[in-house]
């Protein structure tokens, strides 16, 4: 059978001025075949549409009786070949089965394209130079980082500008108001400059919900916008693709992240800042050409920095109760002791918070994430709880108590061996833990655990910080030679 490329490039070759044998060798037929088809209408042109069917139709008896009122009522689409055949073998038994799916699936697909509902139509946009940039927020979780060794939860924050399609990316752990102010303004002075217009998602890091419905920009976000001369402009709630440069952003990049993390070798990073780096490598690699080639006359157009930042944190007044907590934003933290009764500031950031007193840090404290509400340090309280260990049972924050899953099944172990004893035994250990080194305790305590030796305070101190033994300091006065010559007889030599 001939094909239209065969006959294109023989007619080709004859033009550039090959003999007919050779043109049909170059084409792959024979010199009768080529003489038919030297000219006139290629094959595909020739051929005549059939109108008639090779085998009988499974679904004359019941598709203008049946089938095609059900996809008349499916107004959206939803209905699959699959859940029709079932609907027709409810209904005329077993007459249809499997092997009429392929047939059907192409007869449905046939009658949507020639009487289905439209469809909606997607318009694309021309960007403009320095107008719009995006940004939104991706679970990047599902690449399967690890941080030495363990699991690494995290999301990505990415800034795109729509014309050139320069980029941005750093990691955060939550979409707070903090870490979108600190991707931001990671992006906009890595830039050296500001888009018109910022088009993201409705963020409740920046968006609130109104009474009677919708969602408009809360003032805090509303103040970033004012300080960098910006517009705001948001989607519609459920209607991703509205940020189509964001969207398409963020599967470009972890299309090219995967790629790249198979070249690596392994998804294994030392530290977060090494990681950080790596995507950032990545990314600058994606669309490179396109925005060597557009960056330079997006810069010209967009607005001046300001003359400083923002701060990328916001700030509390809290009071240091009893319980060696501060509370706020609806979060609990412990802080050293020795804060009690004091009014502190706190500085929340994206990752951590640092509480102040009297304008300097005095504790730095990684940020709760998630569902969780309350986050205490063992070593805050642990100089109080020793004093009084009957407060253990009951405490409320106890499950904090327990650095580790070792000490947890320390605990435990005690528990079996001492009953309500054990809570004295567990309190002194972990004032242990706090006194010296908590590596060095947590590995006696696993040590006696698998050794099945009751891990009480006394075995654990004795492997974690063994009392050194003291050498006697022994003072020999200098010899008095007097009593030597008194020895002498006479005292003549």
């Amino acid at each position: 059978m001939v094909r239209d490329r065969q006959v294109r490039l023989l007619r080709q070759k004859m033009a550039e001025g090959m003999t007919q044998e050779a043109a049909a060798a170059a084409a792959g037929m024979s010199v009768r075949t080529a003489r038919a088809w030297q000219e006139g209408p290629l094959p595909s042109e020739t051929k005549q549409e059939r109108q008639w069917r090779t085998r009988k139709d499974p679904f004359e008896a019941v598709w203008d009786s049946q089938v095609v009122p059900l996809l008349r009522a499916d107004e959206h689409g939803v209905l699959d070949a699959t859940t029709v055949l079932d609907e027709l073998r409810r209904r005329c038994g077993d007459t249809y089965g499997p092997a009429q799916l392929r047939t059907l699936q192409r007869r449905m697909h046939d009658w949507r394209r020639l009487h289905g509902p439209a469809k909606e139509v997607f318009f694309e946009q021309v960007p403009v130079a320095g107008r719009e940039g995006a940004f939104d927020f991706t679970d990047a979780t599902e690449l399967g980082i690890t941080i030495a060794g363990q699991v690494f939860a995290h999301l990505l924050f990415e800034f795109v500008l729509a014309f050139s399609k320069w980029r941005w990316v750093c990691v955060a752990f939550s979409e707070t108001f903090e870490a979108l102010v600190a991707g931001l303004q990671g992006a906009l002075w890595a830039l050296g400059g500001v888009p018109r217009v910022w088009r993201s998602d409705n963020l409740s890091a920046a968006t609130h919900q109104l009474p009677g419905g919708g969602r408009e920009l809360n003032s805090r976000f509303a103040a970033v916008l004012t300080h960098y001369g910006a517009e705001s402009t948001r989607i519609e709630p459920g209607e991703s693709h509205q940020n189509g440069v964001a969207e398409k952003a963020h599967d470009l990049l972890k299309s090219a992240l995967r790629k790249a993390l198979v070249l690596r070798g392994s998804s294994d990073f030392e530290s977060v800042e090494a990681y950080e780096a790596f995507v950032r490598t990545v990314a600058a690699t994606i669309q490179a050409d396109k925005v060597a080639a557009r960056l330079p006359e997006e810069r010209q157009k967009l607005l001046a920095l300001p003359a400083a930042r923002l701060p990328d944190y916001t700030t509390y007044t809290a009071r240091v109760r009893a319980w060696s907590t501060v509370n706020f934003a609806g979060r609990v933290y412990s802080v050293p002791s020795r804060l009690i009764g004091a009014e502190v500031e706190v500085r929340q950031y994206a990752d951590f918070i640092d509480v102040r007193y009297r304008r300097k840090t005095v504790e730095r404290i990684p940020r709760l994430r998630g569902n969780q509400n309350h986050r205490i340090d063992y070593r805050h309280v642990i100089w109080s709880l020793v004093r009084k260990p009957g407060a253990f049972a009951r405490y409320r924050y106890r499950e904090e108590l327990f650095p580790s899953l070792v000490f947890r099944r320390t605990y435990d172990a005690l528990v079996d061996a001492r009953g309500e004893r054990a809570d004295i035994d567990y309190v002194r250990v972990l004032h242990l833990a706090a006194s010296t080194m908590q590596a060095d305790v947590e590995l006696a305590l696993a040590t006696l655990l698998e050794q099945g030796v009751r891990p009480d305070y006394a075995a654990v101190k004795a492997l974690a910080a063994p009392e050194k033994t003291s050498v006697p300091v022994v003072h020999i006065p200098e010899p008095d030679f007097a009593e030597y010559d008194r020895l002498l007889v006479g005292g003549a030599s």
